[in-house]
């Protein structure tokens, strides 16, 4: 929560991703409706229909489960399916090379572990990102330094980095949270000036773009998500990207166990440390089947998205949140805006949200303030820390 003059105090909201996947744009509330009773006094709704579940699947997701299944090879090791994935994924981003990992946190972690970062080193990050960012670095027991946020893109605050950055700083890691691209130009010129690898969390931003380019293949890796809620997914699973290929393979050891080659378990990797971080061949062939829809569902969310924000610039108090100049894509994951409450008789952030709710408008207050979080700050507690 910050203060834009005069003390008008504007909170984050967003809207799920299945709400603006639906077919088509449409008018959400019905002409002349003003006079009408809210439904949260006893009227009706004013969306009456449901929105449509997610994840959206047909035979040929069955056909895939269906084939690994028969074939008695759900181990990537030896097999094909991921390996196809990946293919078909580094095809889709640009990028040189593509690792599949079982979710998107293990793709940082596999990221952060192949970089060897661990105690005494910095991450730099947003502070209003989904908690993962944060455990990812934690986990290697480096310390995490919130950058404040653009409070009009729901972004990092590009020009809050160099502030941050100490000689302890080893990685830059903005979140194009929401699906929304950070301000890449100014991270990259910052971080190239500092001699700093920049890796992108873009676990909620499949085929966004920033100046025409995937985000996710800028720095020198991207990890993504493929959990259940996201644009693409496969109930769990992830993907480092990386145009790097001595990081791909130090990658690929680190999430074999250490272990090196793409297809022995038995011969020395690199690296000094490693999990096990592999995706199974069910999930491959399911994200190989997503995948032949994403770029459809892609175009819509936008086409959506576009309309949505075209009718709520027109309701004071509920401002949109910003697109970069450089963002020629947003994966609109999902829908943010801001709402200032004195635009509303002062009516509170959750009586907002739980009026939308029963309107039919599934929505929620956004990420929390992580700083202000009792799991993070209680990381201080910690006798590693």
């Amino acid at each position: 929560m910050k203060k834009l003059g005069a003390g008008a105090t504007v909170t984050a909201v967003s809207l799920s991703a299945s709400s603006i996947a639906s077919a088509g744009p449409r008018i959400l509330f019905a002409p002349g409706q003003d006079s009408v009773k809210p439904a949260i006094l006893g009227g009706p709704k004013a969306h009456l229909k449901s929105f449509p579940e997610w994840p959206v699947f047909d035979q040929t997701d069955e056909e895939g489960l269906i084939e690994v299944l028969k074939s008695k090879k759900w181990c990537r090791l030896g097999s094909k399916a991921v390996e196809n994935f990946e293919t078909e994924y580094k095809k889709l981003t640009g990028a040189k090379y593509c690792l599949a990992t079982s979710c998107g946190t293990s793709a940082l972690s596999t990221i952060l572990g192949a970089l060897d970062i661990g105690p005494g080193d910095e991450v730099i990050m947003p502070v209003y990102t989904f908690i993962a960012t944060y455990n990812a670095v934690v986990l290697n027991y480096a310390l995490p330094v919130f950058a404040d946020t653009d409070i009009e893109s729901f972004q990092i605050d590009a020009n809050k980095i160099e502030a941050a950055i100490t000689k302890q700083t080893r990685v830059i890691m903005p979140v194009h949270i929401g699906g929304y691209p950070a301000n890449l130009d100014k991270i990259l010129e910052v971080a190239g000036k500092a001699k700093i690898p920049v890796v992108e969390d873009a676990c909620q931003a499949h085929l966004a773009e920033w100046r025409g380019q995937k985000v996710g293949t800028f720095g020198l890796a991207g990890a993504f998500s493929f959990q259940a809620s996201k644009n693409l997914n496969s109930g769990e699973g992830g993907a480092v990207l990386t145009n790097d290929e001595q990081f791909a393979q130090t990658c690929y050891d680190f999430h074999n166990q250490g272990r090196g080659g793409r297809i022995s378990t038995f011969n020395p990797g690199s690296g000094t440390r490693g999990s096990n971080y592999r995706l199974s061949e069910f999930q491959g062939n399911l994200l190989l089947a997503q995948m032949s829809r994403v770029a459809e569902q892609t175009n819509l969310r936008t086409e959506n998205a576009i309309y949505l924000t075209k009718l709520l610039n027109e309701i004071p108090g509920i401002t949109p949140a910003k697109l970069h100049d450089g963002a020629t894509r947003s994966a609109y994951h999902l829908y943010m805006f801001r709402y200032d409450k004195m635009q509303f008789a002062g009516l509170s952030r959750a009586k907002f949200l739980n009026a939308l709710n029963r309107e039919g408008i599934p929505c929620t207050n956004g990420y929390g303030m992580m700083n202000k979080d009792a799991y993070v700050t209680n990381l201080a507690k910690n006798r590693q820390y």
